[in-house]
Formats: structure tokens, sequence, C-alpha cells
């Protein structure tokens, strides 16, 4: 019933999302109006090699599979056990959300959590730690990424300030989110102040009508729960090495969807260098993992193509906007109608269990 419920609600938010979805295109279009050569882009566009396109989206599915696949192993240090097939499943799921839920990275998170949780009653905590250190090891390689891409570029060139700036800005929000994060995570006496304040808050809106006593006591054995996962993350690394190597890969492959998508516009050494375009895909991957900021509609692309213009060659314009625009089509709108299928399919298979119970 609840799973229902929340198909409904999704197809609620997807008709409030359309406004939004609407003025991001609508940003990216005056974007693209006012400051790119509109003949160039079409001829950009009319140049691309459709064999790299789909050699990428297959490059796609392999990446997310590596991304389900971490989850996975992180499972099992824990022993929950989960198959790759619902790894996989629920990952998408949460990219879906993720996108329909502006500035709100950690929304799929919740969702996986909460996905799981149902079929693993009692396990909350334990998979609640799982995803929490999923976030971090992709967070922490992608940090790497864009701090050894970043010193290597500036050896053989010569960035603009304006570039540097925003990698530092995004390098000291990072380092606060995620500090506070690991913060929270070994120290649960920290936890437990926040789940305190919360059930008083929830007792002065409700002026004592309503008892959380119940509510207390779930989220303290959930809490539990949780920090005995952390406890067995930080007493077992050897245990992460398989976890952290197939984080890595993972990431290459979203790399190597870029160079993809460049390789069908043309010879990518013309237009691109590797460590300007890790450096990209850190700053953007990063961005998109601060929950308080958006990767939404719009925002991104502007982010994307004004980073590449200014690591590279500011006449290519164009170029660089062609490749935003078909590197965004894979990462977002393909992720966004496989996620909606998939939700779909949960959603009938809920139905159709109901109906014969």
């Amino acid at each position: 019933m609840r799973e229902n419920q929340m198909i409904g609600q999704k197809q609620l938010r997807l008709r409030s999302i359309v406004p939004i979805f609407t003025a991001g295109i609508f940003v990216f279009l005056l974007y693209i109006y006012f400051l790119v050569p509109f003949n160039d882009l079409v001829q950009t566009f009319q140049q691309v090699n459709p064999f790299y396109i789909f050699l990428a989206l297959a490059v796609l599915f392999l990446a997310h599979g590596f991304y389900a696949f971490t989850w996975q192993k992180l499972l099992e240090m824990l022993s929950v056990k989960a198959s790759f097939t619902k790894a996989f499943q629920y990952t998408w799921v949460a990219n879906f959300v993720d996108i329909l839920v502006p500035a709100e990275s950690v929304s799929g998170d919740f969702l996986r959590i909460y996905l799981l949780s149902k079929e693993k009653s009692g396990d909350a905590g334990k998979i609640a730690a799982s995803v929490l250190c999923h976030r971090i090891l992709v967070t922490i390689i992608s940090v790497l990424g864009l701090l050894i891409s970043t010193m290597y570029f500036m050896i053989y060139n010569n960035p603009p300030t304006l570039v540097l700036q925003i990698i530092v800005a995004i390098a000291v929000l990072n380092a606060v989110v995620l500090g506070l994060v690991i913060y929270v995570s070994i120290k649960k006496e920290a936890a437990e102040k926040i789940v305190n304040w919360t059930i008083k808050a929830l007792v002065h809106i409700t002026r004592g009508r309503w008892k959380f006593e119940h509510l207390k006591e779930s989220a303290t054995k959930t809490m539990n729960k949780f920090y005995e996962g952390i406890t067995v993350f930080r007493q077992n690394p050897k245990g992460l090495i398989v976890p952290v190597f197939s984080s890595i890969i993972a990431v290459i492959l979203d790399i190597l969807i870029m160079a993809l998508v460049f390789l069908s516009i043309g010879p990518m050494e013309a237009m691109i260098s590797l460590s300007a375009l890790i450096i990209v895909y850190s700053s953007s991957a990063i961005v998109h993992y601060i929950p308080i900021v958006s990767g939404e509609l719009g925002t991104m692309e502007i982010f994307l193509t004004t980073m590449f213009t200014l690591l590279g060659n500011q006449q290519a314009i164009a170029i660089y906007t062609a490749a935003t625009v078909l590197i965004r089509i894979l990462t977002l709108w393909v992720r966004l109608f496989v996620g909606g299928i998939i939700v779909q399919i949960m959603g009938i298979k809920s139905l159709t269990t109901k109906n014969i119970t």
C-alpha cells in the first residue's frame, strides 16, 4: 500500500516538476541564443558520429552496473543479502528520484534505504550505513580526481583565475559537507543529540498532542544498527578494497562517456585535454553530491559548457555546447527514462501482488 502511495506521489511530483524542467530548458536556450553561434552549433551536430554515441550509451549501463556492484559489496560486508539485480534496479530508481527532486541529491539515497529496508526488516540502520559509505567513497574519489587533474593541468597550462576560484569553492564546500557527514558517522553522541532535538521539536510543534516515544525508540534502534555497520567498515579496511576498486572503475567509465561524446564530434585532443575533462567531470560530480546544490536541468548544462570553454578553446563554444547537450542526454534523460520504466514496472508488480493476495 505504501509503495503504491509513493508511486502516486511520484506521478504528482512529475506534474509539478514540468515547470522547473521547462524553466531550465528556457534558461539554457537563452544562454545558447546570446553566447553560442547558432550556425556553428548546427554544423557541429551534423558531424556527430552516432557510433560513439551508442558506445557511450553502452558504457553508461556498464558504469551503472559497477556502481550497483559497489553498493552490493558494501551490503555484503554488513551481512545484508541483496542480489545484484535488486541493487541495479534500486540505484536506477534512486537516480530517477534525484533528477525529479530539485536540490536534493540525497533523496535517491533515502529511497534506496527505504526500498531495501522493506525487504530486509530490521536492517535499515545497516543499509543506511552502506549507502552513506557508498556516497563517501564516490565523493572522495571525485575530489582526488579533481585535485590531481587540476595540478596536472596547471603544470602544462595556465588556467583562468575564474576556474581556480570555482575549483577552490567547490573543494571547500565539499570539505565542509563531507566533514560534517564523517563527524556524525563517527560520533554517535552527535547523532543522538540530533534525534533528541528532532523529537523535542516535533513535540513542541504538535504541542504534546502526539506521542513520539515509539518513534524515538525506533530511531534509536536504527541508529544503533547504523553505527554497528560503520564499525564494521572501520575495523575491516581490507573488505573495502573491492568496493573502492569498483567505484574507481565506475568513475573512469563515467569520464569515458564524456570522452566518447567528444570523439563523436572529432579528434578529442583538438578540442579538450584529458586532464581538463577530468576536472569538469569531478567538479560537476561533486556539485551534484552536495545535498544543498541542485544539479537540475539548465544549471548543470551552463556549468558544463562554461567549464569546457574556460579550460579549452574559447572560440569553440559551439563544440562544447553540443558536447554538453549530448552528455546530458546520456547522463540525464536516459537515466530519467530508464529509471521511470523501472518505477512503473515496480508499481505494476506491487499491484499484481496485492491483487493475488
